[in-house]
């Protein structure tokens, strides 16, 4: 792993990708407290956050290719129970598909102007690398949290997407929760 410094990060915000009652079970479930910590860290230095959520629809691709028919109604599309009172006034993106880059997603980080996005969530090998790659591809600094991320199929597949976002975006972007929040202290206290 390696550090972020803080002139490496402009105007930064926090993606907290999918991390919904659906996408918690007992691979995923113990990353929602670093979740929770990492966004509590995060907005106590008035940094933006941004939150997404999956919803499958009838007839999507991933019913059609997949036969999967889940999170398409409450509760399994509502975020954790950790997690919404920290969604709380930071906007929420619902997306039909693994990226935060719908016409809604990616206009808010144009009109924001946010140049840098570090990525948390569930799951590493699908919304969340997406999302990351995406990024990359669109100019911004992709980040990803290794230790805010979880994959609601296992380790090995977390582990997986890991490996694949590294070739995707560079080793350096995938950091830890206390390299990125040390990184951002001395920013704020600059300002």
């Amino acid at each position: 792993m390696t550090s972020v410094t803080s002139t490496q990060l402009r105007n930064p915000a926090l993606v907290v990708v999918d991390v919904q009652n659906g996408f918690v079970n007992r691979h995923s479930k113990h990353v929602v407290p670093a979740i929770a910590d990492l966004i509590t860290a995060w907005t106590s230095l008035k940094l933006p956050v941004v939150f997404t959520r999956y919803l499958n629809q009838p007839g999507s691709a991933y019913e059609k290719y997949f036969s999967w028919s889940r999170l398409m109604e409450s509760p399994e599309i509502d975020l954790a129970p950790e997690i919404q009172p920290l969604a709380a006034g930071h906007p929420v993106i619902d997306k039909l598909g693994y990226t935060l880059f719908s016409d809604e997603g990616a206009a808010l980080v144009s009109d924001q102007g946010w140049n840098d996005l570090v990525f948390c969530g569930i799951a590493t090998e699908s919304c969340v690398l997406k999302s990351a790659a995406d990024a990359f591809e669109r100019g911004y600094g992709p980040w990803v949290v290794t230790d805010a991320c979880a994959s609601d199929a296992g380790t090995e597949t977390h582990e997986a997407g890991l490996a694949v976002t590294r070739r995707l975006i560079g080793r350096r972007q995938l950091v830890t929760t206390s390299t990125l929040l040390e990184s951002l202290a001395p920013t704020q206290a600059d300002r």
